[in-house]
């Protein structure tokens, strides 16, 4: 032992030694620190004493000065892949066919039970199968095309809906009322023309390792070092002595020469691999382990162990890393997609797609939001419903209230007058005559061969926009119907007890503009000069000229109507329709006692307003029709044949910023003169977006109140009663309301009565809640003054509070299922059905994605051109789940139930499906019993030339479409599946998309697997 501490300490001197000498020497170059050697890119450079050595990197080979990759799928078997090999730069990866996963070992590939994640899309039974599944049906069903949902048989008839059709996969009608028999992708039709043989195209034909397609099926084989189980079909690890019988051709160990001997008992690669896990090389100093990409080596030199990316950086994944064996998926959360790095993850702009919200839609990073507009509140998630204003306390009116579509409006009884708080009522003795406003005026000329009209209205203007290519105007003051009057046949005037002194006639018209769009903007030409030499100018006399006393027009494109909720018919073009509405005053100073009463001259002011629309038409089809207000002239629309409007051009009242048109706010309107919005002035108001006038504050007389710029609202004016307040005008000095009434507005005349004799807790009460009810009412109650007790609001009502005394409308066409509703979503919109366009269209449950509404029954029908037939695709299906089918979609050839079925469905599905028709046309059923709801679907569809029947068919019936989550991610994104089915519809527009869109839009995996179906279709 002390000699060998000696020898230790001796050399520890050496090397201290041979520092000190070395540090006393000249510096000696380091041409690999330098990078001066000659090295080649992929090689190692060492220093040696007095000169350097290059040796090729693992993975290279070569002499150090020039290296080559080594191809390791060239050797040793594949690699040691039992599927594929890919050889990269100094290593290799192996990868396993679909249905495969990659084992441990990063060599072997073990089959995927595809039927443990939601039962693999089948909705009845799943059976896995080596590299594959299949879905099975329930006795009295069979699978339909589409290969996951089963459809009820028949027990009538000779065709594909008779349990005995005898069709082993697909069952087809022919012409003259047969059956003929088809496969699925992957199979190959038997020689009975009934049966499909499984051939190696469909999950490696059943083989774990290597398939090989025969005249009696596949035969399955296994890698060198693996053995075929009893199975046929499955392989296991050979031991030792298996693996080097088969790789020496020996039959017996001990016969073996005793150098061989004694050489295979050394550590060498042909002993056991080396020992090692994976790849093993033979080198002068022993053998040398690696492993490939996505594996580490271990330090015992043998082991190689999956390497967990998502460890270091998140595996460079912007959201969600995932780690697999030998690599890793890079995921985003719900509201984004990956993008075609494989990294990145990027917003889904939901607003792109124009169904998204009824009315405005604002993206946000992982979601969107729906707005409504003033007058509109949302309904199932995305839907925007008139409020019913009149139904919550009577709309805040002291006498009638009137709804109207986004507002409401309301009125007196004769005697009275509107205050000018808009609600109260005053009585109208006593009251100096207010000047009354200008009327909105028709003047109508000819000109050029053809009639041109001008609207003109100096006040009382409103501009409302509904959805894109849509709004409606109006001018003057309507006069509503009161509650029990009605309308005569003909519609022209209110029949019943008159609002005024004055009889009004009411008329309504619809006009059609041709090919223009609605498109409210200011007019390039100088249309009141043109007016005003209208008027000095003799040959311009006026054909018409009519003061009305009210006008609405509401302009609607529809084609964009059409698109936005069934898809394009043939022969269908791009236009616009204009809904006016005309309210005439009566002239009395025509009455005559000996020759026309009252009713005669309605009858011959009816007669006139007849001509006077008639002449309207020809100038708005001649496109000759415009509107002034404001100090400027506008058009109603635009056709599409015009040249584009110049840029910054915006419509009323919204002003250019950046690049985009922005509504004027509220407090604010446009000034035409200086092209932009401004403050409403000190003394005016505006409570609307893109208006083009302020309305006037209402004051006291001879006294000041006081008055901010930019009011939004008619309490910003200031110097009112405030709530729980009352007076003679509504303004200072103010009293409280007493005991037993309350009062939630502002600059009100009048207290509301609690009612029944009820009190209220408090002297200026501003709720009802403040009345001491003797029950307290739940939500989806009201409580009634009269019995002094909770009644459940009636069917179409609700109320989310509690002690209130009224239940709100449901907005728009919207009802609830039940009475005691308590929330504003339990509306729903039950209309839905009917006839879908030729090219594109959706299906989907009424008030989607809102929950449908209980006992209901949709009905559509697709109906393609000659030639076409329709690909539909399910991204999602949300119904209750039960024993027994309650709710069901059906999709059949006719409402015959045994009519050839092509998609039947009674339960929920989260995984997309896509399938063609069985059939030339689809009658389309969606039924819900009367206890259930829930989300229920949007199902588009497209047709396609039937040239392409085969390749459509051939994509959608493989099982790799869905396998995919990227691939099912891709039918469930709305911008992806218009793109797709834009080019299905009509080819030529496959050209409006660059290449490098295509790659930006769709995963390299899918655009891999439809050129492989698309190459085979057009291989001659």
């Amino acid at each position: 032992m002390g000699a060998i501490w000696a020898a230790r300490d001796f050399c520890l001197f050496l090397l201290l030694l041979n520092s000190r000498q070395s540090a006393a020497l000249p510096e000696i170059r380091d041409p690999c620190s330098e990078g001066s050697d000659g090295c080649h890119i992929d090689a190692i450079c060492q220093t040696t004493q007095g000169s350097y050595k290059c040796t090729c990197k693992a993975g290279f080979k070569g002499d150090g000065k020039h290296c080559e990759d080594i191809d390791e799928c060239d050797l040793e078997y594949n690699g040691g892949c039992v599927h594929e090999c890919n050889n990269i730069p100094g290593n290799y990866r192996c990868t396993c066919y679909d249905g495969f996963n990659l084992a441990h070992d990063g060599h072997n590939c073990l089959d995927v039970d595809e039927c443990r994640f939601n039962n693999g899309g089948c909705q009845h039974t799943c059976v896995n199968t080596m590299g594959s599944y299949e879905c099975r049906c329930k006795e009295g069903f069979f699978l339909s095309d589409n290969q996951h949902t089963c459809i009820h048989r028949s027990v009538e008839g000779l065709n594909c809906m008779n349990k005995e059709h005898g069709c082993a996969h697909i069952c087809k009608e022919t012409p003259k009322g047969g059956v003929a028999c088809e496969c699925r992708p992957g199979f190959e039709l038997a020689r009975n023309q009934r049966g499909c043989i499984l051939t190696c195209n469909h999950g490696n034909g059943g083989c774990q390792h290597t398939c090989e397609d025969t005249e009696n099926g596949p035969i399955c084989r296994c890698h060198v070092r693996y053995s075929l189980q009893p199975d046929k079909r499955s392989c296991v690890e050979r031991d030792e002595a298996t693996i080097e019988s088969a790789d020496h051709n020996a039959t017996s160990f001990t016969e073996v020469d005793k150098r061989v001997k004694r050489r295979l008992l050394m550590e060498t690669c042909a002993v056991n691999n080396g020992e090692c896990d994976c790849t093993c090389k033979d080198t002068s100093t022993g053998v040398r382990c690696s492993c490939p990409v996505g594996f580490t080596l271990q330090p015992d030199g043998k082991t190689c162990k999956d390497i967990d990316e998502c460890e270091l950086h998140n595996g460079g994944c912007e959201h969600f890393c995932r780690n697999t064996i030998g690599s890793f998926e890079c995921n985003c959360r719900k509201g984004f997609k990956l993008l075609t790095d494989e990294r990145s993850c990027q917003d889904i702009d939901e607003c792109f797609f124009e169904r998204t919200c009824d009315h405005t839609c604002v993206n946000s990073p992982g979601g969107f939001q729906c707005l409504c507009i003033k007058g509109f509140t949302m309904y199932g998630l995305a839907h925007c419903g008139d409020i019913n204003e009149c139904s919550v306390n009577n709309g805040g009116c002291e006498q009638g209230c009137e709804n109207t579509m986004g507002g409401f409006e309301c009125f007196c009884h004769p005697g009275y007058k509107l205050h000018w708080n808009k609600k109260d009522c005053i009585e109208a003795e006593g009251f100096p005559p207010a000047k009354p406003p200008s009327k909105p005026t028709l003047n109508c000329s000819k000109q050029a061969g053809g009639d041109r009209c001008f609207l003109t209205c100096q006040s009382q203007v409103h501009i409302s926009s509904g959805t894109e290519d849509s709004y409606t105007v109006t001018c003057g003051m309507p006069l509503p119907c009161l509650a029990d009057a009605q309308k005569n046949n003909s519609g022209l005037h209110c029949l019943g007890p008159e609002t005024t002194s004055v009889p009004r006639i009411k008329t309504t018209a619809t006009f059609k503009s041709g090919t223009a769009k609605c498109n409210l903007k200011r007019s390039q030409e100088k249309l009141k000069e043109s007016l005003n030499s209208a008027h000095s100018d003799s040959r311009f006399l006026f054909t018409e000229n009519v003061q009305f006393s009210y006008v609405s027009l509401r302009c609607t494109s529809s084609g964009q109507r059409t698109r936005s909720r069934h898809g394009r018919k043939a022969g269908e073009e791009d236009g616009s329709s204009i809904t006016a509405e005309f309210e005439l005053d009566v002239n009395l100073e025509e009455v005559t006692a000996e020759s026309c009463d009252l009713n005669c001259v309605r009858r011959r002011s009816e007669k006139r307003l007849r001509k006077t629309i008639r002449t309207l038409r020809k100038s708005i089809n001649r496109e000759q029709f415009h509107f002034h207000f404001a100090g400027s002239d506008y058009e109603l629309a635009k056709s599409l044949g015009k040249p584009a409007e110049l840029p910054g051009h915006c419509v009323a009242g919204q002003v250019l910023v950046g690049r985009k048109c922005v509504s004027c706010s509220v407090g604010t309107y446009f000034d035409g003169d200086q092209g932009r919005c401004v403050l409403c002035p000190a003394g005016t108001y505006q409570d609307e977006e893109a208006q083009m006038s302020c309305e006037v504050c209402p004051g006291p007389e001879g006294r000041e109140v006081s008055k901010v710029v930019g009011a939004r609202n008619l309490s910003e004016c200031g110097g009112q009663c405030s709530p729980g307040q009352y007076s003679h005008d509504g303004f200072p000095p103010c009293l409280p309301c007493p005991l037993g009434a309350y009062q939630p507005e502002v600059g009100r005349t009048t207290c509301f009565s609690c009612g029944g004799n009820l009190v209220s807790k408090r002297s200026g009460a501003v709720t009802f809640q403040e009345c001491e009810t003797k029950v307290q009412c739940s939500p989806g109650h009201y409580y009634n003054t009269s019995t002094h007790r909770c009644i459940r609001c009636p069917t179409g009502t609700y109320q989310g509070e509690f002690g209130q005394n009224y239940c709100v409308s449901c907005p728009g066409n919207t009802t609830t299922d039940f009475d005691g509703s308590t929330n504003i979503m339990q509306c729903k919109n039950r209309h839905c059905g009917g006839e879908l366009g030729d090219f594109t269209g959706f299906i989907e449950s009424p008030n989607y994605p809102g929950n449908y509404p209980a006992n209901v029954e949709c009905t559509w029908t697709i109906n393609p051109p000659p030639k076409r037939r329709i690909l539909i695709v399910v991204p999602e299906i949300f119904l209750p789940i039960e024993d027994e089918c309650g709710d069901y979609l059906v999709m059949r050839k006719s409402s015959l139930p045994n009519s050839v079925t092509t998609y039947e469905t009674c339960q929920t599905y989260e995984r997309p499906i896509a399938f063609t028709s069985r059939s030339k046309r689809l009658w389309v059923q969606f039924r819900s019993n009367e206890g259930n709801s829930g989300k229920g679907f949007q199902v588009p569809y497209v047709t396609y030339d039937e040239d392409y029947q085969e390749l459509i068919e051939d994509i959608v019936r493989d099982g790799r479409l869905y396998a995919s989550e990227n691939h099912q991610e891709i039918l469930k994104d709305k911008k992806l599946m218009m793109a797709l089915f834009d080019v299905l519809a009509h080819p030529q527009n496959f050209f409006n998309y660059t290449a490098q869109e295509s790659r930006e839009m769709f995963p390299k995996s899918f655009i891999r697997f439809l050129r492989s179906k698309v190459l085979r279709f057009l291989r001659p």
